[in-house]
């Protein structure tokens, strides 16, 4: 089996996905907080309290502290003269080659959070599908998409 992708995204993107982990928890904490006041205003039974309460903090601990963890380790990427090869998954790695002659084109996106971070994503457009790589630095970023399109127009030129 050939060797996987060499470059990994930046390190900065495991506060970013924490940040993420953090909102998605907090939605959990709220869900959790109304079934421990029903169970409160209603007399339940106290095990469903103990319940909701312990399933939050498990779900804080995955989405804040493992999730990002394992998720950074595992992207990588790399950009090749005739393809861009990605591999990423926590449970499952899938490892995706995308032919620089496929390539439509190629955008940076930034929301408010990867701004604040200093970091961009990727989209590289195909006929069929649109694949990312996250949160790299902004220099970065704007570079491998000039380098992307400027492979792509090459490779289209061969055809």
């Amino acid at each position: 089996m050939k060797d996987g992708p060499r470059n990994r995204i930046s390190p900065k993107a495991l506060s970013v996905w924490r940040i993420y982990g953090g909102i998605e928890t907090l939605i959990a904490l709220v869900v959790a907080g109304g079934v421990i006041t029903l169970t409160v205003l209603f007399d339940w039974p106290v095990w469903i309290s103990v319940v909701a309460g312990v399933a939050a903090v498990i779900l804080a601990y995955i989405q804040i502290k493992l999730v990002p963890d394992v998720r950074w380790k595992r992207w990588r990427y790399e950009v090749r003269e005739q393809e861009i090869e990605l591999q990423r998954g926590i449970f499952i790695i899938k490892r995706t080659l995308v032919p620089m002659v496929r390539v439509q084109h190629v955008d940076t996106v930034q929301g408010p959070i990867l701004k604040k971070y200093g970091l961009s994503t990727i989209t590289i457009s195909t006929a069929a599908t649109v694949h990312e790589i996250p949160a790299l630095d902004t220099e970065e970023a704007d570079g491998l998409r000039d380098s992307i399109s400027q492979l792509a127009r090459v490779a289209e030129d061969d055809v």
